[in-house]
């Protein structure tokens, strides 16, 4: 991985973080996630504008991210109504990462160094053992940490997809536009049927997620397609999940929240998988 997509990768994450401090704490899970999925729109219709179009070759892939996105969005929001978020989130990130690189090696065929691997590998257990040093009822919550580990295989399963798809697509945001419009479409379609309150809740308490969070979810996540393009998805994948040291950094020195011995350990562990990372060739 060149130094230019580490940093860029990096940024995605802190963006990450940033966004997600915004909405994750709120009462209304389901508004800020409707918020944030469609304050994608208006980025994503001025990259389409700038963009060129997809290759037809990348149309399974878009239409199958864009259920596996659906899907993901939905059984996040059933995860972190059955278990605690603050460990819900670190299970479902820090196995993600693991899971792309087994099926990368396994079933793709892509070959990763010792030391990448061993980098992927640290990452995803820095993360998930933040979750075992957080408030323990979400571990003592069996359905919540197996949503936990099916929202992973979700973002596992659409991570590997928009990878490929915007290779095969050989337009990065080109791709990544299309997928940014249909899913805030199907949203938007969703809670017409299952919500349709929720628009003028939108309206009146929601502008402030859907502008700046959707606008920084957006930058995100097409910075990391980008990366899909440039480096091993295994890869980036790693990487980008480094956002929950930057959302417990905001934590601390931001929220003010307590910092000791055994987040600091944790937040050691997965920053040492990102050193060994940068140190493979």
């Amino acid at each position: 991985m060149s130094f230019v997509v580490f940093c860029a990768v990096i940024g995605a994450a802190l963006l990450h973080a940033g966004w997600n401090a915004m909405v994750k704490g709120a009462r209304d899970k389901q508004l800020n996630m409707v918020a944030v999925v469609i304050g994608h729109l208006p980025l994503a219709l001025i990259a389409l504008l700038f963009s060129p179009a997809p290759n037809m070759a990348s149309l399974p892939y878009l239409i199958t991210g864009i259920a596996l996105h659906f899907g993901y969005q939905l059984v996040l929001l059933r995860a972190y109504h059955n278990g605690d978020l603050t460990q819900i989130y670190p299970i479902a990130r820090g196995s993600a990462p693991m899971i792309v690189a087994v099926v990368s090696v396994v079933f793709l065929g892509v070959s990763l160094q010792t030391l990448e691997i061993m980098a992927v590998a640290t990452i995803g257990l820095g993360i998930l053992s933040i979750a075992l040093v957080r408030s323990s009822d979400g571990m003592h919550n069996p359905q919540g940490v197996k949503l936990a580990l099916i929202t992973g295989c979700f973002i596992a399963a659409y991570s590997l997809v928009d990878g490929m798809g915007a290779r095969a697509a050989g337009t990065a945001m080109g791709f990544y536009g299309w997928l940014a419009v249909s899913n805030a479409l199907l949203m938007i379609a969703f809670i017409a049927y299952r919500a349709p309150h929720q628009f003028r809740a939108l309206v009146i308490s929601g502008k402030r997620v859907f502008l700046i969070g959707g606008s920084a979810s957006f930058v995100a996540y097409g910075i990391v397609i980008w990366a899909f393009t440039q480096a091993p998805i295994a890869l980036v994948t790693a990487l980008r999940e480094t956002s929950i040291i930057f959302a417990l950094l905001i934590g601390v020195f931001v929220l003010r929240e307590k910092m000791d011995l055994a987040k600091l350990a944790s937040t050691a562990i997965t920053l040492i998988g990102v050193a060994l990372l940068r140190l493979a060739k």
